[in-house]
């Protein structure tokens, strides 16, 4: 019976008598699991975030991240390794010190094109507008009763940008990291179902049959780009330089972005180094991301009322900054004789491309001509930096 007992002892199922919480919390990365490879939503990050949180929650598997105090804080990485696991070693090197955000950063500047922006300079205005939702929310978890930092963790979900959430957070609110992570990238993978469902809500027909090839036809461009790849080399350092002068706290994150940029528009000569970037680096730095977030999600951390009322926050931010793209549009169409398609509003979040994707496919469904995917990349791409810019604003008043 003694050796029943302790190999009895020795199972997880001893533990989970102790701790029946756990159960749900395995059903939730299953759930993740299930979005990303059978709704194929985004697949890269809900996968590994998802196994991260099994992994976290199997009990007695020590793969927990544990949450960071002094003790842990004036370890070295050897003795995080031997006293915690590997798990906490990957999150206190990679996650902790801020590292992993701006390499994705890097790979993701490496595989986007800003000529759609660059060609459009006005549509770029519509990324800055739709960050309205992060400012709104911020102030309304702030009256929720939420700790200013904690309040900005939060409402930064509203950029739709997983890496600009998570670098947020670790400057802001790190004990928040599990949560907002899941928040973020839930809300991400689900942008072909938000979008739809707020367009209907604040748009009309007629406006979602503006056309802008036409609009183009009938007001070109006075001044169209010469040289457009010249145009994009020089873009990175001037956008880089701006951005150093005035917030220099986003610099990480925006720095790194316009830096994979640049070597993707170099051409030959950086060749390796794109492929690189936007290659193994990205994918290294997306799994190591994924297991490490999903890793925080322990039970005592994740089931509480301060994780549902980030939940629905981030919601209310996310719908808002969609919102608020939509009804810049409208205003900007009260006083131009061009008039710009709603739908491109939509697509100022940082979700790159799939929200330029969905607002294609809306406004064919309205009109089988009207192909507006060049115009919504646009403002798509000004999102990216937009959000980046945004949470540098949080964090140089905050931290």
């Amino acid at each position: 019976m003694e050796i029943i007992r302790n190999l009895y002892d020795m199972t997880a199922f001893s533990a989970l008598i102790h701790s029946p919480e756990t159960l749900l919390m395995l059903l939730i990365g299953l759930l993740l699991l299930y979005l990303g490879i059978v709704k194929e939503y985004e697949p890269l990050l809900l996968v590994p975030i998802g196994f991260g949180l099994i992994l976290a929650n199997s009990l007695g598997g020590e793969m927990g991240v544990v949450p960071s105090n002094d003790e842990i804080m004036h370890m070295s990485l050897l003795e995080i390794a031997k006293n915690y696991g590997i798990m906490n070693l990957l999150y206190y090197s990679l996650i902790k010190t801020g590292l992993l955000p701006p390499i994705i950063f890097m790979g993701v500047g490496a595989l986007t094109d800003f000529g759609p922006m660059l060609r459009n300079l006005r549509l770029a205005f519509f990324g800055a507008a739709a960050q309205i939702g992060i400012f709104a929310v911020l102030l309304g978890s702030i009256a929720a009763g939420f700790p200013i930092n904690e309040a900005a963790s939060l409402a930064i979900i509203g950029g739709a940008d997983g890496p600009t959430a998570i670098y947020t957070t670790i400057k802001l609110a790190p004990n928040l990291l599990g949560p907002i992570a899941i928040a973020a990238y839930s809300y991400m993978a689900l942008v072909p179902v938000i979008i739809p469902f707020i367009v209907n809500l604040t748009t009309s027909k007629k406006e979602l049959q503006i056309n802008m090839k036409q609009q183009d036809k009938l007001f070109p461009n006075k001044k169209p780009i010469k040289n457009m790849r010249a145009m994009k080399i020089l873009f990175p350092l001037m956008m880089g330089g701006l951005v150093a002068a005035f917030v220099p706290s986003a610099v990480p994150l925006v720095g790194m972005l316009l830096f994979g940029n640049l070597v993707k528009e170099i051409g030959n000569p950086t060749e390796r180094l794109h492929k690189a970037a936007s290659g193994g680096i990205l994918n290294t730095a997306t799994i190591f991301l994924g297991l490490t977030v999903g890793a925080t999600m322990t039970a005592d951390a994740f089931l509480n009322m301060k994780t549902i009322m980030i939940i629905v926050g981030g919601f209310i931010a996310f719908c808002l900054s969609v919102a608020g793209g939509i009804y810049a549009v409208k205003v900007y169409n009260l006083f131009s004789k061009k008039k710009i398609n709603p739908l491109i509003g939509a697509t100022g979040l940082s979700a790159v491309p799939m929200a330029s994707r969905v607002a294609n496919e809306l406004a064919l469904k309205h009109d089988p001509s009207n192909h507006l995917l060049q115009y919504a990349m646009a403002s798509n791409i000004s999102g990216v930096v937009g959000s980046a810019v945004a949470a540098g604003v949080l964090i140089s008043f905050l931290s």
